[in-house]
């Protein structure tokens, strides 16, 4: 689901009048750091699942050995 530039003007309108210019910059500033947190939590995950791969296949390899 892809959204269009009117939907984020529309979403963009709706969060200024619910929360008021002076909030902008520090929700924005929150928002970019839950983004960062989640994207470096991803690539742990991501990374954790490749060493466990890893050892999976070295743990056959040896059996066959």
């Amino acid at each position: 689901m892809k959204l269009g530039p009117l939907e984020v003007v529309v979403i963009f309108a709706v969060i200024l009048l619910v929360f008021g210019p002076s909030k902008l910059p520090q929700i924005g500033k929150a928002f970019g750091k839950g983004l960062r947190e989640f994207k470096n939590a991803s690539k742990e995950i991501s990374s954790q699942l490749d060493m466990d791969e890893d050892e999976e296949e070295q743990t056959k390899a040896k059996k066959q050995n």
